[in-house]
C-alpha cells in the first residue's frame, strides 16, 4: 500500500514540480510567452509565484521566486515520501539541499528530454510550426548553438545534440549523483536519483 501512496505522491508533485521547472527554464531563455503553451505554464504557476514574488526579488534572467517555488515543491515531495515509509524527517537543511539536488536533477532530465524531443520533432515534422516546437527550440537552442559552433561542419549532419548527452550525463553522474551520496540523501527519494 505504501508503494501506491510514493506513486500517486510522487506522480502528483512530480508533475506540477516539471511544470515550475519549465516555468523557469522559459524564464531563463527568454521564450516567447505569447505562445499558448507557455501562457498554460504560466496560469498553472502564477498562484504560487505570485506570492513568492513579494517576498523575493527577480534579478534578470534569473527568476528567484520560481526557483524557490521549485525547491519547496521538491521539498513537499520528499517530506510526502518520507512520511509515507515511516522514516524519520532529517534535520531542515538537509532537506532543503536534498530538494535543491532533486531540482538540479530534474532539469537535467528535463533538458535531456527536450533535446531528444526536438530531435525526434525534427525527423517527422521539420518544418513544422506547432508552438511546442517553436518552445522546444527556445529551450534546447542556448544550450545546443555553442555546442553546434564548437563541432566541424560533417556534410550536414548534426552531431551536437550527441555531445549534449554525453555533457548531461556526465554532470548527472559526477555532480548530482555524488552530490546526492554525499550529503546521505536515500536512493529512491527523488525520481531519477
Amino acid at each position: 500500500m505504501a508503494n501506491a501512496g510514493i506513486f500517486l505522491v510522487q506522480s502528483v508533485f512530480g508533475l506540477y514540480l516539471t511544470i515550475v521547472i519549465v516555468r523557469f527554464m522559459l524564464q531563463l531563455v527568454k521564450a516567447d510567452f505569447y505562445n499558448p503553451l507557455a501562457q498554460a505554464v504560466v496560469k498553472l504557476t502564477q498562484p504560487f509565484v505570485v506570492v513568492l514574488q513579494k517576498v523575493m526579488p527577480r534579478t534578470g534572467r534569473l527568476s528567484l521566486p520560481t526557483l524557490a517555488l521549485a525547491v519547496l515543491v521538491q521539498l513537499l515531495l520528499i517530506v510526502a515520501v518520507l512520511l509515507i515509509v515511516g522514516f524519520d524527517l532529517p534535520n531542515p537543511m538537509s532537506l532543503v539541499v536534498w530538494s535543491l539536488i532533486g531540482v538540479a536533477s530534474q532539469t537535467l532530465d528535463l533538458l535531456f528530454f527536450a533535446v531528444l524531443a526536438g530531435i525526434v520533432l525534427s525527423w517527422l515534422a521539420p518544418q513544422t510550426r506547432h508552438p511546442g516546437a517553436h518552445l522546444l527550440h527556445q529551450l534546447t537552442e542556448p544550450v545546443m548553438a555553442p555546442v553546434r559552433r564548437m563541432l566541424p561542419n560533417i556534410g550536414g549532419l548534426d552531431f551536437s545534440p550527441i555531445l549534449v548527452f554525453i555533457m548531461i550525463n556526465l554532470v548527472d553522474e559526477l555532480v548530482i549523483r555524488n552530490m546526492a551520496s554525499t550529503f546521505g540523501m536515500p536512493s529512491g527519494l527523488v525520481l531519477g536519483l
